[in-house]
């Protein structure tokens, strides 16, 4: 008898390569960033707490955020965008929390021979300072990608195709792994499968769209295949 082969969103299979979001994956920093979020447009007069912040906002690069925050508020500063960017950058290079064993995993990819790439819908000194706090810069050169190096943010596949060519992988053979129902329909969009990293979205969600949950960071290198 032939065994089939597996889903397209079949965990066990090793993949070409594994394309990380970076907030609420790799890095802890979802709260820390939505609570500066937060503090500043509640001193604008949209009053919110962090958690608001995040139900807002979750996975949104910068210029999706924008239209429901001029909704909102008269008179946010044109270069706002780029005064939080600025501000995030700044406290993600005085520490970035890691994702308990994100790090870890990374690592244990590269070991195995399993090339990685990080796709991020914030900006690009945003990224590169969370990157740098993790101590994972050099593992991510020229392999990572914010809203501003494509021509359209999460939730279109831009950013995973990009991820997907510079690890020299079909999009077809690559894991994405994120945390968001946002950056997953990226990764679906690009026909990758997807991983959902269920610290903030209910597994339900994920498995609605034909995303595979997972709970912990330790839980994926087998999930991978590997």
């Amino acid at each position: 008898m032939t065994q089939s082969s597996p889903s397209a969103n079949s965990p066990l299979v090793r993949p070409a390569a594994v394309l990380f979001d970076c907030d609420g994956v790799l890095a802890d920093s979802e709260w820390v960033v939505n609570d500066l979020v937060a503090k500043d447009l509640s001193a604008r007069g949209w009053v919110m707490d962090a958690e608001q912040a995040r139900e807002h906002f979750l996975g949104m690069a910068i210029p999706t955020m924008m239209p429901l925050i001029n909704q909102r508020l008269e008179n946010v500063p044109v270069d706002w965008p780029e005064m939080i960017a600025n501000a995030i950058s700044e406290m993600m290079a005085r520490h970035t929390p890691p994702i308990e064993g994100s790090v870890d995993v990374v690592k244990a990819l590269v070991a195995a021979g399993v090339p990685v790439a990080c796709a991020s819908n914030s900006g690009r000194i945003e990224l590169a300072s969370k990157i740098k706090g993790l101590g994972l810069t050099e593992i991510f050169a020229g392999r990572q990608f914010s809203w501003e190096d494509v021509a359209r943010p999460k939730p279109q596949p831009d950013m995973y195709l990009a991820a997907a060519a510079a690890c020299g992988a079909d999009p077809k053979d690559c894991v994405v792994v994120e945390d968001s129902l946002l950056g997953a329909k990226a990764g679906l969009a690009a026909g990758c499968r997807v991983m959902g990293f269920c610290q903030v979205t209910d597994p339900e969600i994920f498995l609605a769209i034909g995303a595979t949950p997972f709970h912990t960071m330790a839980e994926l290198p087998s999930l991978l295949g590997l």
